[in-house]
């Protein structure tokens, strides 16, 4: 596994007594994508960093302060969704109004090869866009917009012309590379396309030199245990948060 990382402090707003030390990129994953492998979709400043809304909802702070949470503030539009990602639980500084809290397991993989997918995979471009839309919005596997396929490297899986199961991926940290929306067709569901799009997305950032990383919810039982048969482990609990102006 890759060791390269950057270290970085930063206070969590309104919750630590102590700064707290960003030991790994990973701590700080939207702020350092935003720097790195994501500067081309950048926008912001040098101390707050975001997404356009049609691409990711994510914003990333170099440090978390309360004072760069009002410059995110002083700068968004009315009712725009916000998805802050912290190593620590936090309080979200008013006047922020927080709409979803969501404990996540950050999990990084191993190196192991994993085999090639057994299934032919369909590479998505924008004339897939309505059904990858479709597609997310009926499985919920997190945020996913119009401009989303910019992250890029989506796959799929096609039932003639319908798309049952996709995975792409989203922020590039560096040398990290995060796996990102997948999903099944709820009537395509037991077939073992979850796990071979993630196969595949697992062995082409590996092939790129990149480590593979991703996010779960914690009490996702079921997702965490074929993450882990593919070689993720669990590096640390994360916490997302959605907030709006």
């Amino acid at each position: 596994m890759h060791t390269k990382h950057i270290a970085d402090f930063c206070t969590i707003a309104g919750t630590q007594k102590q700064p707290y030390k960003m030991q790994h990129v990973l701590d700080n994953p939207a702020w350092n994508a935003l720097l790195s492998g994501n500067s081309n979709l950048a926008m912001g400043t040098d101390k707050v960093k975001y997404f356009d809304p049609e691409v990711s909802p994510f914003v990333g702070f170099r440090e978390n302060t309360a004072e760069n949470f009002q410059q995110l503030y002083e700068v968004a539009q009315v009712g725009r969704p916000f998805g802050f990602i912290s190593p620590v639980e936090a309080e979200i500084p008013a006047p922020w109004q927080q709409i979803v809290y969501i404990e996540c397991l950050q999990m990084v993989h191993d190196g192991r090869d994993t085999g090639l997918s057994s299934v032919s995979l369909t590479p998505l471009t924008e004339k897939h866009i309505p059904r990858m839309l479709s597609l997310t919005k009926l499985t919920n596997p997190g945020p996913f917009a119009e401009r989303t396929i910019e992250f890029g490297h989506y796959h799929g899986v096609m039932d003639g012309d319908k798309l049952v199961a996709m995975a792409g991926q989203r922020m590039h940290v560096f040398n990290y590379a995060e796996v990102s929306a997948v999903c099944t067709h709820p009537d395509y569901l037991g077939r073992g396309y979850a796990k071979q799009v993630l196969q595949f997305q697992t062995q082409r950032i590996l092939a790129a030199g990149d480590t593979p990383f991703l996010h779960v919810r914690s009490d996702n039982h079921r997702a965490i245990h074929v993450y882990q048969s593919l070689g993720f482990a669990t590096r640390k609990t994360i916490h997302f948060y959605i907030i709006k102006k």
